[in-house]
């Protein structure tokens, strides 16, 4: 039983210096999603090889992007986080 002590608070995986938090807003195909980030960047991001089969990821969830180098309109998505971890994430106010 909680007694709301935050006995519940999984340690999350947090950004690297390259990367930001951002939200899927629409789904493109290919492999490929519209993301917001948390910089106000709108961005092409790009779903790798090794989360395609082994994490759905749909419109609303959040992701760790880290943007392109050299085109920064486009990333690559690194982690999605499950409902209740972008939910703790809000809370503690690493996003809006």
């Amino acid at each position: 039983m909680s007694d709301g002590d935050g006995s519940g608070r999984k340690n999350l995986r947090m950004p690297d210096d390259d990367e930001v938090f951002a939200e899927v807003t629409e789904m493109l195909g290919a492999n490929r999603v519209k993301v917001r980030c948390n910089d106000g960047v709108e961005r092409t991001a790009r779903i790798p090889g090794r989360m395609q089969k082994r994490t759905w990821i749909r419109e609303g969830d959040l992701v760790l992007v880290s943007p392109w180098d050299w085109q920064d309109e486009k990333a690559d998505i690194e982690h999605r986080y499950e409902s209740q971890d972008a939910d703790q994430l809000r809370e503690e106010g690493h996003i809006a």
